[in-house]
């Protein structure tokens, strides 16, 4: 079985309090994009547990830390699995606000319920993905949402940027997600963000914010650099996705001249509207 879990970017993330627990409240919308890793889960003819291989951009660490087999050791938890050969190919950048190990994570319990299957409900899912991570959940129905809580309470959001290009830049920089919470003040936005976020896409500019923002481009400039090089560029709208350090332009025509060297250093990946 071979399966593509996508990144996602955040259309707006507010930090409006902090909880008795230490953790955060948060409003938000996660937007699945099409930028993808590659995960293949197969029967194991060789190994007695699994094995684990990885290609792409350097996973690095023990096997075992990483999401993809924490999701194998969870579910095998709950269920008799087989042994397993897996294989992940990183295309989604680390620490960039994408989401994509959440994403493999969800992606490998929603396969090892298809291959196996063991009959467990998008509901039961969501339940065991929440024990991964805060954003694994989201990845399970994979569907934009309005997201509340700590990010795992979702409300239906109908929202799309199909016909958009969207832009994603990650700079050479690492953004730790403790220390960007640790300098947000957390507050309410006078006005919500579902009502901004139903505004045209050309009315976002300055009004759908990322709190975290603020003190990551003080700390990072070259961060706000690549937000300002995107509206050169012609985006609509412009936003560091999550605790950055990857942000987004969102483009009525795909831009043009050499993208790539207006962001020397970075990755990049265009995404082409959805056709």
């Amino acid at each position: 079985m071979i399966l593509y879990p996508n990144a996602k970017i955040n259309l707006g993330l507010n930090v409006v309090g902090r909880r008795p627990d230490g953790y955060h409240d948060i409003e938000t919308v996660f937007y699945p994009i099409g930028l993808c890793d590659v995960l293949s889960i197969e029967p194991s003819a060789t190994c007695t547990d699994y094995s684990f291989s990885t290609g792409g951009i350097p996973v690095g660490g023990d096997a075992e830390d990483n999401l993809v087999v924490k999701a194998y050791r969870l579910l095998q938890r709950e269920c008799a699995l087989p042994p397993v050969d897996i294989s992940l190919e990183k295309r989604i950048p680390f620490g960039a606000g994408l989401g994509g190990g959440s994403a493999d994570a969800a992606f490998m319990l929603w396969g090892l319920n298809e291959l196996f299957a063991l009959g467990l409900s998008a509901d039961r899912l969501e339940q065991l993905a929440a024990r991964l991570g805060a954003d694994c959940p989201v990845f399970v129905r994979n569907k934009p949402v309005f997201a509340t809580g700590i990010g795992n309470v979702f409300s239906p959001i109908s929202l799309s940027l199909e016909d958009y290009t969207l832009l994603v830049v990650k700079p050479g920089v690492h953004v730790s997600t403790a220390e960007a919470y640790s300098r947000v003040t957390p507050r309410r936005p006078a006005e919500s963000l579902a009502q901004l976020l139903a505004r045209p896409v050309d009315e976002w500019r300055g009004r759908v914010v990322n709190d975290f923002e603020e003190s990551v481009f003080a700390l990072h400039p070259q961060v706000a650099a690549v937000k300002e090089t995107l509206y050169r560029a012609g985006a609509v709208y412009a936003s560091m996705s999550g605790s950055g350090s990857a942000v987004y332009g969102i483009f009525r025509e795909p831009p043009a001249g050499d993208v790539a060297g207006a962001f020397a250093g970075c990755f990049v990946a265009e995404i082409p509207p959805t056709p």
